[in-house]
């Protein structure tokens, strides 16, 4: 589930882009808890993006799953994590006006015990990567 800045919150009408942390283990291996984001707001959606939407029943929670396909009356999302619940297998089709934005690049913030220079190469060539549509997505569809 990500976490909104208020900034981004209080900006979002003017700003197309925003900010948002992952929380937990859904998205994993794509994204992990404590990944960064970066948001599109009203961006379309594809079948295979990342998107961050109002959960349905708790419109207060911020979920972050994959959308697979347009069904009618919204989006059908899961998580890529198939262990970790919490998506259309448990609420149903998510209404197309409660998909608040496409992710458009993850962020992996610096660990303090990543101080060595070796640590910091690595942290420095994986941090920031684009998140392009049906990377896991597709292999989950298929097994299904």
């Amino acid at each position: 589930m990500p976490e909104l800045s208020q900034e981004t919150e209080r900006g979002r009408a003017v700003a197309p882009f925003g900010l948002a942390e992952v929380t937990g283990p859904s998205m994993v291996p794509t994204l992990h808890h404590g990944d960064r984001l970066l948001l599109q707001y009203g961006a379309p959606v594809r079948a295979g993006d990342i998107v961050v939407l109002r959960h349905p029943f708790q419109q207060d929670l911020l979920v972050v799953k994959r959308a697979v396909e347009r069904r009618e009356g919204g989006w059908w999302v899961l998580g890529d994590n198939p262990y970790a619940g919490g998506d259309s297998t448990d609420y149903g089709v998510v209404p197309e006006e409660l998909i608040l934005g496409k992710a458009r690049l993850r962020y992996r913030p610096l660990r303090s015990d990543q101080r060595s220079p070796l640590a910091l190469a690595r942290w420095a060539f994986s941090a920031a990567r684009p998140l392009f549509s049906g990377r896991s997505a597709s292999r989950r569809l298929r097994a299904r």
